[in-house]
């Protein structure tokens, strides 16, 4: 079984699969919670942006998601300048994050490739107005599992929602293979079974659905101390239930270093090549060339003799 959800800029391509590593989503160019960015957002100023979208894909984030929902300012028009802006700076794909149709459409008419968007919901109206834009600009979407009601404790209420946003997504021409579920993650610290609701959610996604998997993996640990190792630990185990992208902390280590063994032990890293490449501690200044030469010098040894 091989389900693959196809992104793309215009000189890359990146794939969530089954078969794939898992996909690192940066989560950072969000003004939710951050003062600054969201000042400099409404003033059209996007150092920190730049900023953010450089050091994430230096960490190792695969697609960048991109969100400018600041309070009182025009939306499509910071959505907009900020997909162009990040897509001059890097070549990974990005994801169009906005509750707003027009502020959606705005980012979609100047994206360049094929992007995520996030998101819709299973409420008919969101289906309405989103599923038309990602057929029209032929993107792909993340599916949040509520809808009218909110959002559910039941597992099994959430896996109907996102059966729904499917087979309506497929109404309108969009292959499964395009939609992303996100099964929601509750924080951990208000609701001790969050976890094994998500990862039993999980798989029956990938086994009954056959559809990929996303997640806001910061959500996991908020309010509780340690947060970043709690969410490197969730994401290791989400990874062994199936879940194959997730938007998260690129720049944070322990996130990072948790995929990376997920990776390892799923078997999507040959001969542990990322992990060496992260890990592997740097030899002292001058190592490396006097080693060069001990084993030159020992090798015309061996060949004279």
């Amino acid at each position: 079984m091989t389900v693959r959800t196809v992104l793309s800029s215009p000189t890359k391509e990146v794939i969530i699969g089954f078969d794939q590593p898992f996909c690192v989503i940066g989560e950072k160019i969000n003004p939710t919670g951050r003062k600054k960015l969201a000042a400099e957002m409404k003033e059209h100023n996007y150092s920190t942006v730049e900023k953010d979208a450089l050091a994430q894909v230096a960490a190792g984030a695969h697609v960048l998601d991109i969100n400018a929902g600041v309070p009182l300012a025009d939306e499509p028009k910071i959505l907009a300048e900020c997909i162009q802006l990040v897509q001059s700076l890097t070549d990974v794909p990005l994801s169009i994050d906005s509750s707003i149709i027009d502020a959606l459409e705005a980012g979609l008419a100047v994206y360049q490739g094929k992007p995520l968007v996030n998101s819709v919901t299973g409420e008919d109206e969101s289906l309405e107005r989103v599923l038309p834009l990602i057929k029209k600009y032929g993107a792909a979407v993340v599916a949040i599992s509520n809808d009218e009601t909110g959002i559910s404790t039941d597992p099994n209420v959430r896996f109907e929602v996102a059966k729904k946003i499917v087979e309506r997504a497929q109404d309108h021409g969009i292959p499964k293979e395009d939609v992303v579920v996100d099964p929601l993650v509750m924080p951990i610290g208000a609701m001790n079974d969050a976890g094994r609701q998500v990862f039993t959610l999980l798989r029956r996604l990938r086994e009954e659905l056959q559809v990929n998997t996303t997640c806001g993996a910061s959500n996991v640990g908020f309010g509780i101390p340690n947060r970043q190792l709690m969410t490197g630990h969730f994401l290791a185990m989400a990874a062994g239930h199936g879940m194959t992208s997730a938007i998260m902390g690129a720049t944070h280590k322990e996130q990072m270093d948790a995929i990376r063994a997920a990776n390892v032990l799923n078997g999507f890293d040959p001969d542990c090549g990322e992990w060496l490449r992260a890990n592997r501690p740097a030899a002292p200044e001058g190592e490396d060339a006097e080693a060069g030469g001990r084993r030159r010098r020992s090798g015309r040894r061996r060949a004279r003799g």
